[in-house]
């Protein structure tokens, strides 16, 4: 039995913060496009039976008609391979959901908030969907398998063994719970890290988000493709196929050493990036002028860099400056007297610094 697994696409995402780059939010709807295609694709070439999708596919808030219009139309271009979606905490099935409302191809099928089976010649397929945007029990516990001498695959968006208050809000299950269930197959979704080494028995896999979404998502994403086979259960292979055309990556500047604008504009520009990553410059050390990343970004020459990030410190020597009988002097000591105050906030810390950058700058 073959099929292909993913999860979370988030189509329609907004990326509004993922970037400041004008129209950045549009060039990563349209890549979300072109990968889904090219899962349709593979799924056409290769004649792959049956297609698992664990949650996510889209973003309630923010998808348009039309690209559940596009998602339909490439499903219609399979008729021969079976779709099954489990509805995630980003695309549950309520009642105004696309899930609910729109009239899906008839190779599809949308689970719900009740446990379902389907029942098909070589394999038993059970699937749970999220009814709301947070799922803290999904009554799997006492399910038993109908005919467990058949191929049995879950579907399902979860937290395996969540431990936390926040990973239990996302439909938490116990590994114990599955192995005593006995599928073969758990195609889960929700963590955007590929895993299928973790988990053997049974087979517990998450392909990770289909197209990496963000600088947290670093390395290949793509799709899992599978093999179960019938005359030894126990045997479930899977690869992941990397599928998204641009990587997220962090490169970190320091810029103790360089002392303007216009230098470490330079740097950047000089910095050699592959033309298919998505670069986080983060500055680091100590500087010596205001750094105004948003300026920054419109000036250099880098394309590939998407965001720029100010970790550095102030350059100057406080403690030796606020021993000096002059008005910068008393600005150092009072500013020293707040920095040395054990009870604020890490975010008050960087309030005061940048206060006294632009103080020593007004005073100079």
């Amino acid at each position: 039995m073959k099929f292909v697994h993913i999860a979370d696409m988030h189509f329609d995402s907004p990326f509004v913060n993922l970037s400041d780059r004008e129209g950045f939010g549009d060039t990563k709807r349209l890549e979300q496009r072109r990968v889904f295609k090219k899962v349709i694709e593979y799924i056409k070439e290769n004649k792959m039976p049956y297609f698992f999708i664990s949650g996510d596919l889209y973003e309630q808030k923010y998808i348009r008609k039309s690209t559940i219009e596009y998602i339909n139309q490439l499903f219609s271009e399979i008729p021969d391979t079976k779709i099954f979606i489990s509805p995630g905490n980003h695309d549950p099935y309520i009642k105004n959901s696309y899930y609910h409302q729109y009239k899906w191809n008839d190779n599809v099928t949308i689970f719900n908030s009740e446990i379902s089976r389907i029942e098909l010649p070589e394999a038993d397929i059970y699937g749970f969907g999220f009814n709301d945007f947070y799922c803290t029990d999904c009554n799997i516990e006492d399910l038993k398998l109908e005919n467990p001498e058949k191929i049995n695959i879950l579907v399902i968006h979860s937290t395996i063994d969540g431990a936390n208050i926040e990973e239990k809000q996302y439909n938490s299950i116990p590994k114990r719970v599955l192995e005593k269930i006995g599928f073969d197959y758990v195609a889960t979704g929700h963590i955007h890290k590929c895993d299928y080494t973790t988990y053997d028995k049974p087979k517990i896999v998450y392909p990770g988000s289909t197209v990496a979404l963000g600088f947290d998502e670093i390395g290949k994403h793509g799709m899992i493709v599978g093999e179960i086979q019938e005359n030894d259960l126990s045997k479930v292979e899977v690869q992941m196929i990397p599928l998204s055309e641009i990587e997220f990556v962090e490169k970190n500047l320091d810029v103790t050493e360089i002392l303007d604008k216009d230098d470490l504009i330079q740097k950047i520009d000089e910095m050699d990036f592959d033309t298919n990553e998505y670069v986080k410059i983060i500055l680091t050390g100590k500087r010596n002028f205001e750094i105004n990343t948003y300026e920054l970004y419109k000036l250099i020459n880098q394309n590939q860099v998407i965001k720029i990030k100010d970790r550095t410190k102030i350059n100057y020597d406080l403690e030796k400056i606020s021993n000096e009988s002059t008005l910068k002097g008393i600005f150092a000591k009072k500013m020293l007297e707040k920095l040395n105050n054990d009870i604020i906030t890490s975010e008050e810390k960087e309030i005061i610094e940048k206060a006294i950058e632009i103080g020593f700058e007004a005073l100079e």
